[in-house]
Parts: structure tokens; C-alpha cells; sequence
């Protein structure tokens, strides 16, 4: 009886403890290559990692639109799960962001094998640390259905591309409508890491890769990364994927129908994921599965790239740490910023693509001729793949933004992602350049909530504003310089002028009634000979204009000290002089 009593307890632990690990073994995935994990049984999953292995860590962060937390798997070999510490010890910070679209699920799937088979293995390295973001879109992944994306081969059901608000979060990540945007950044800017990859699925065209990849474009990544990007790490890539059976071709963005024309580089701006990294001076991945391959060979394609990366970040993880160090110096110094792109269409190089010839056959829908892709006839040859940007606006840096307290959203935004913001202690005027919106381009249909705002021309203009205490000084020499000026200069492609955040500035407050003030413009033309000769010349050189008596007058009003000031004038002033500010 007393023998009896003692082992039946030591069972039951053994027991219990031999059923969790078994239960966190294998996953939904792995039982049914059909099925990708629900939302419950992927946390299960981390939770079951984090309480069986001390090399694991699950942490909640803030909320997500849909009202639950954002999960962040840590791994360290080491068991240090402090983000100072891990910094201070010289350890490089991989992070992995699953689900952003949960009808793309390989990345949730793969990384639940990989945390598990890291930490069952002893394999984790131990000059990195692993960070895996299980389920980004946590939204999207409970409105699950099996058809909501009509060209794609399995799995069976999965989650849905937009938020509880209907937000495609890799839009998300400058205007930051979501819950889920904030709680990332807060997330990225606290693990700060060297590398990050974002795991994806493809739609387009037909042929015989299962993984494609998008790095973060060469020629907007800081130099030095860059350099390494493009001369180490996308080699190292395409060579080991090759060696486990998934021979790679860069994300095929196709310029006509289907690839033979050729396919072109994609410049992620920064309202993009691996844009927004950039931005840190962090390397970004977008690896996109092909989404008409078998769903079990696309979870193992983005498997074996995630055990790449790893491998690769661990094997260089001294050169990357040291160069990510680099960057932030060169870029805190640095004095030009290119704030906007456009593709170099004379410049393409061969590149040797593995597709199926693009045929044609007559539709049962519609009878009319329709593509197709045969199977039957794959084929091997070069196509022409443009992938060279150049800068199409480059700005000089202020020595400081100066922002007034009316604006808080943006200045919570700037301190979200670690940017040093100070306060004027007490009235002060100063000289800055100011700079007013004379034309934009504005979209027809609304995207992602928003009129986006495009082709910005500004005319600027050297005047002394007074600012107030308690108004914002940003002095851009900062790590998160690029942050700063694409978010803050009007004509960055993913500013938040073109993100609306300024749209109150466009629209007049005070006009005037032209019964009125005829007469004070007439008696404003006589007491100003070169405000006549201003409007002379106009009229003489816009035919329309002599004839319309109503934009005579508004020409009159808006050359005169009745016109309001403010009126398109950017409310965010540059610091161009080193004057001396009396800062809080």
C-alpha cells in the first residue's frame, strides 16, 4: 500500500510531463499537412514550449484591434530574456512575423516546428536570439473560411487578409490605424533587431519555384547593409535553399501578364513591413511560398528558410551586429536623405527563371481568349530583371523639425519609435524655413481609410514664427533619422502629410464677400503700385484669368495681409539656423 502510494504519484508526473511534451511535439500541421493552426492551438503551442523549456519565453505586449494581446516567442540559449541585457552582451535579435495576412499561413505552421524542434534539439545558437511573433493579424485569423482566397492551393481553411477594421496591417505600418501597428512597434523598437523576415504567400503568375523572396530593396537600404545584403546574405540564401531542395528566384513582379516580359525589383516603402525596418536600419526579408504549390511544401519551403536564416545569422552574427552599429552612426550623420523613388527602366539584367510557357485558350466563362500556364511545358531562360531604383526627391536635413503641441499624434508616433523628442521651456520666435503645399495629387477611392496624397510640390519659405512652450524640438541627429524625415518631410512617399495626418491645413478658415471687399481691393491696388504690376502681368499672361473678374479679386485677396498665413502652410517648421533653444 505505502509502495503503492509513492509510485503512483512519480507516474502521474512522469506521465503528465511525457503527455505535454508529446502534445507539443507535433502540431495541427503535422497531423494533417492539410490544416494550419487555429489561433488557440498556436498559443497552446508556445505556452506548452515556454513551460516545458527554460530556453523559452512567452510574452504578451499591449492589444490588437480585435481586443487580444500580440505574443512574442523569445528563445536564448543563454535564458537572459532582458532586451537591455541581451543588447549589452553583444547577442544579435532575429525576429520572426507570422500571419500579418492569416490566409498566407505557412509561417505560423513553420515557425511552431521550428521553435519546438530548436529547443527539443539544444540547437538554439548562442550568439543569437530568436524572437517569433506567433500570429500578427490576430483578427484576420479567427474570421476563417476556406475560399476567401480564390487562387490559392489549400489549406483547407485559414484566416482572412484584414483586421477586425478591415486594415491590410502590411499597409499599417507609418499611419498606424490599427492597435496591432502600435503594439508592433512597440514590440520592434524594444528587441531592436539586426534582422527581420516576415513570412508570406504569393499570388501571379504560374511557375516552378515554391519560394520567392523580397529583401529589402539594395538601393534604399542603408549603405553599409546593403553591401552585405547584396554581397553575403542574399548569396548565402539562395545557395543553401538550393542545396535543401528549394532553388529560389527573386518575388516575381511581373511587368506585362506574365513573366517572359521580364519582372521588376519591388521598392517596399515604408508602409510595408520590411519598409518600416528600413527605416531602423534593420535588414527585412519578405519571403512570398508560391501559392499554387501543395500547402505541405510550402510550410516546409518557408521551414528550411527559417532554418536558414538562423544558420546564416548565427554564422555571421558578429558582421551583423557590427554593421547594423555602423549604420546608425552613418546615418545619424548623414546629411542627404532620399525621400522618393522611380524604377531605372534602362537598366535590366538577365536572370535565369525556371517558368511553364503562358498560353492561350478560349475561356467557358466568357469565350473569349484567356491565359493559361502549361504545365506540360516548363521551360528554362533568361528574362530581363529590372531591379535598379534611383532617387527621384532627395532633401538636405534640418538641424531640428520643430512641431507644435497641437500635433500629439504624430509626436506619440515619433516616440514610439525612439526618437528623441524635447520641448521648448518657454515663448520663443525663431527663424525657419516653412514650407507651404502649392500642388498635390490626391486618389480618387479611398485606400486603406485614407485619400492618400501623392506628387507633392512645396514652395518654401524663410519666415520668423513664434513657438510656444511646450512645443516639440526634434534635433535630427538621431539613430532613427530616416524615421524622422520620411515621416516629417511632405513629399516622402509614406509621410504623414500624405497619410492625411495634415489635411485640416488644406481648407481656408476665413474668406471674404466680394460685394465687400471690391472696394478694399481697389483701395489696396492704389496704395500699391507692385501689387497692381502683379496682377497686370498675370493677366497678361493667362488669357482665362483677364476674363474671370472673380479671380482677379482672390488674386488681389490672396496677395494681401487679409489672406491668412497658415492657409496649405505645413505646420511642422525646419530649423535651419544653429540658434540656441531654451529646451525643458
Amino acid at each position: 500500500m505505502t509502495e503503492s502510494r509513492y509510485i503512483t504519484p512519480f507516474l502521474l508526473i512522469f506521465f503528465l510531463a511525457f503527455n505535454m511534451e508529446s502534445s507539443a511535439q507535433q502540431t495541427p500541421f503535422e497531423r494533417q499537412p492539410h490544416t494550419t493552426a487555429t489561433y488557440h492551438e498556436v498559443i497552446a503551442h508556445y505556452q506548452q514550449l515556454a513551460a516545458a523549456y527554460p530556453q523559452a519565453r512567452l510574452l504578451s505586449y499591449g492589444s490588437t484591434d480585435f481586443g487580444k494581446p500580440l505574443h512574442l516567442l523569445v528563445l536564448a540559449r543563454d535564458k537572459e530574456f532582458d532586451p537591455l541585457k541581451i543588447r549589452n552582451s553583444h547577442k544579435t535579435v532575429l525576429l520572426i512575423n507570422n500571419g500579418i495576412h492569416p490566409g498566407e499561413p505557412e509561417g505560423i505552421d513553420a515557425s511552431m516546428m521550428l521553435a519546438r524542434d530548436l529547443l527539443k534539439k539544444n540547437a538554439i545558437p548562442d550568439n543569437v536570439v530568436i524572437c517569433i511573433i506567433p500570429v500578427y493579424n490576430i483578427d484576420g485569423i479567427f474570421n476563417r473560411t476556406g475560399t476567401s482566397r480564390a487562387n490559392q492551393n489549400g489549406p483547407d481553411a485559414y484566416g482572412f487578409r484584414g483586421n477586425s477594421k478591415n486594415y491590410d496591417l502590411n499597409r499599417d505600418f507609418i499611419k498606424t490605424d490599427s492597435r496591432n501597428s502600435q503594439t508592433f512597434q512597440q514590440i520592434f523598437n524594444i528587441w531592436q533587431p539586426e534582422v527581420f523576415v516576415d513570412t508570406h504567400t504569393s499570388n501571379g503568375a504560374d511557375y516552378q519555384y515554391t519560394m520567392t523572396l523580397i529583401p529589402t530593396h539594395k538601393d534604399k537600404l542603408q549603405k553599409t547593409l546593403s553591401a552585405y545584403l547584396t554581397r553575403k546574405m542574399i548569396p548565402s540564401l539562395y545557395a543553401d535553399m538550393k542545396k535543401v531542395g528549394y532553388e529560389m528566384i527573386p518575388y516575381v513582379n511581373s511587368i506585362e501578364e506574365s513573366p517572359d516580359a521580364g519582372i521588376t525589383g519591388f521598392l517596399e516603402s515604408p508602409r510595408y513591413s520590411t519598409g518600416y525596418a528600413a527605416l531602423h536600419n534593420t535588414i527585412g526579408f519578405m519571403p512570398e511560398t508560391h501559392m499554387l504549390k501543395a500547402y505541405d511544401k510550402r510550410v516546409d519551403a518557408t521551414y528550411k528558410l527559417l532554418e536558414t536564416y538562423v544558420d546564416l545569422v548565427s554564422r555571421d552574427a558578429a558582421i551583423i551586429r557590427k554593421n547594423k552599429i555602423q549604420a546608425d552612426l552613418e546615418v545619424a550623420a548623414q546629411q542627404e536623405f532620399d525621400i522618393e523613388w522611380k524604377l531605372n527602366k534602362e537598366q535590366a539584367e538577365p536572370l535565369e527563371f525556371k517558368g511553364y510557357a503562358a498560353k492561350e485558350k478560349t475561356s467557358e466563362v466568357s469565350g473569349f481568349k484567356r491565359l493559361y500556364y502549361d504545365r506540360a511545358a516548363p521551360y528554362t531562360k533568361n528574362i530581363n530583371y529590372w531591379n535598379n531604383f534611383v532617387p527621384s526627391v532627395t532633401i538636405s536635413k534640418p538641424i531640428a523639425y520643430i512641431i507644435p503641441k497641437a500635433w500629439e499624434r504624430i509626436v506619440e508616433l515619433l516616440k514610439l519609435n525612439k526618437v528623441k523628442v524635447q520641448q521648448l521651456a518657454k515663448d520663443t520666435q525663431l527663424p525657419v524655413e516653412m514650407y507651404y503645399i502649392g500642388d498635390f495629387k490626391t486618389s480618387s477611392s479611398p485606400y486603406e481609410g485614407h485619400y492618400l496624397h501623392s506628387a507633392v510640390q512645396l514652395q518654401s519659405k524663410q519666415q520668423n514664427i513664434t513657438f510656444y512652450e511646450g512645443d516639440y524640438i526634434v534635433y535630427v541627429d538621431q539613430t532613427v533619422n530616416r524615421y524622422i524625415i520620411e515621416t516629417l518631410e511632405p513629399q516622402a512617399t509614406d509621410s504623414f502629410f500624405n497619410w492625411n495626418f495634415f489635411d485640416s491645413i488644406l481648407s481656408m478658415k476665413e474668406h471674404f464677400s466680394a460685394y465687400v471687399f471690391e472696394d478694399t481691393a481697389a483701395e489696396l491696388l492704389r496704395k500699391d503700385p507692385a501689387l497692381r504690376e502683379k496682377l497686370e502681368q498675370k493677366k497678361a499672361g493667362n488669357a482665362d484669368f483677364a476674363k474671370d473678374g472673380s479671380a482677379q479679386l482672390d488674386f488681389v485677396y490672396k496677395n494681401s495681409e487679409y489672406y491668412e498665413s497658415t492657409h496649405l502652410r505645413y505646420p511642422i517648421a525646419r530649423l535651419i539656423n544653429n540658434t540656441p533653444l531654451s529646451i525643458k
